[in-house]
């Protein structure tokens, strides 16, 4: 069959960028390499949209949760793996877990249904040089065709790690107790720092060494993370003041409560355009998530942190997409080619689905000569699609999660325990025309 887009990755975004497409009667090549005789280091087996990790796609609560509202909005757009994740459910609370096998299955028999969609057991080491093109081969990309992505690209803009720094909502941060400054008062006040005496310092520096920690996969444990991404715990093993001459480091910064430099300073950063997120400059780690959370709200003015992510270190593949992807997830110097998925530097299953279902969206749309008009920004879709391609910093990009941080924030009038569902019902009522605008339905 002589296909019009050829994707690159049977995963959760290729799966669903493929759907979007043959559904529409485009003809799609979904190329996957397991089952054609290569295997990535994490999968089990060769079935498309295979869940390597957990089997969970956490909240279902459109109401007041963020990924929540992207399962809802997704759902409006027809999604796969949302239709998949409703026969393989099983019982999870208020969030969306599954039977991987059923799963995996029905993504399989869905696909297997559409006329227009080859499925092509094949590995792909370079980009295809003709004809539109999706790249969605996740965390673990082979590694030529990796090398084809640096090379188009640019060196500079593909990672093999995340080095994983956790990311605070700035309205849960005490600015009475921390203060706006960059070292020596030069330039703009960059950054939010957070002072620390002897003793606060001393006893965090023990819950870094005492904390429990994450293991590296068995498929990681053999790629060595470098100097400028070193887990905190193993800088501070290296002996008691090695932090303050490093991530830590007081010298130059006046705290103007006390007019002298504290014991050590922890350093917050603008983290996105809107400057509702600042990521804890240097403190990638890979203590436990719930250890994360006791320790870090020890730091002063940290005391009430709501945690937009929690930092990690682990091995992905991902790209500087907010630096060579357009608004419409294409390459700048190669429009014919989009990425979707984890390697664009979304986290998680769902997110990475959605970028997919972006991703297809946008290609069905240019091959049917139709305007395509960007999903509002104040929708999960939007907001997360806003992050990828642009509104993060580019310097600090990493992989992240929806959450409400990547939202424009709401009329200051809306009450704080009012706001999350504030986000939600103002997503729904600006999603609403975009979906008829762009000729979107959901299954009856």
């Amino acid at each position: 069959m002589k296909h019009q887009v050829h994707i690159i990755g049977g995963g959760m975004a290729g799966t669903e960028a493929a759907w979007q497409l043959a559904r529409r009667g485009v003809h799609v090549r979904l190329s996957e390499m397991r089952g054609g005789g290569d295997m990535s280091p994490a999968h089990q087996g060769a079935g498309l949209a295979e869940l390597v990790c957990s089997n969970s796609f956490r909240s279902d609560d459109h109401v007041s949760n963020a990924v929540g509202l992207l399962h809802h909005e997704m759902r409006n757009c027809d999604s796969l793996i949302m239709a998949a994740a409703a026969r393989a459910q099983v019982p999870a609370g208020s969030a969306l877990a599954v039977d991987r096998d059923v799963f995996s299955a029905a993504v399989e028999d869905a696909l297997a249904s559409l006329p227009t969609l080859e499925v092509v057991r094949e590995r792909i080491d370079t980009i295809p040089p003709e004809g539109p093109v999706i790249i969605a081969t996740g965390p673990l990309t082979a590694p030529a065709l990796a090398g084809a992505i640096g090379a188009a690209t640019g060196a500079d803009a593909l990672a093999f790690f995340d080095a994983i720094a956790p990311i605070v909502h700035h309205d849960s941060i005490d600015m009475d107790i921390c203060w706006k400054a960059s070292r020596w008062d030069k330039g703009e006040a960059d950054y939010i720092n957070c002072p620390m005496d002897r003793d606060q310092y001393v006893a965090f520096h023990e819950g870094l060494m005492t904390g429990e920690k994450t293991e590296f996969r068995e498929w990681e444990a053999n790629t060595p993370y470098f100097e400028g991404c070193m887990p905190i715990e193993v800088a501070a093993s290296r002996g008691l003041d090695t932090l303050r001459f490093g991530p830590m480091k007081p010298v130059g910064l006046d705290n103007p409560r006390t007019g002298r430099w504290p014991h050590a300073v922890v350093q917050l950063r603008q983290d996105n355009k809107l400057g509702t997120l600042w990521n804890i400059v240097g403190f990638q780690t890979k203590l436990k998530h719930a250890e994360q959370v006791r320790l870090f709200r020890t730091i002063p003015g940290l005391q009430n942190a709501e945690f937009a992510r929690l930092g990690g270190l682990h091995r992905n593949t991902f790209i500087q997409s907010p630096k060579v992807l357009d608004r419409q997830l294409r390459l700048h110097n190669d429009p014919r080619v989009r990425f979707a998925g984890q390697i664009t530097g979304c986290e998680g299953y769902v997110e990475s689905a959605a970028i997919g279902l972006l991703a297809g969206l946008m290609t069905a749309a240019e091959l049917g000569g139709r305007p395509w008009t960007t999903p509002p920004r104040t929708s999960a879709l939007g907001a997360l699609l806003a992050h990828v391609t642009g509104d993060a910093e580019i310097e600090t990009y990493q992989p992240m999660n929806v959450n409400f941080g990547l939202f424009p924030p709401l009329d200051a009038s809306v009450k704080k325990k009012q706001r999350k569902e504030g986000y939600t019902s103002r997503a729904k009522a600006d999603l609403a025309p975009w979906l008829t605008d762009q000729r979107i339905t959901a299954p009856a």
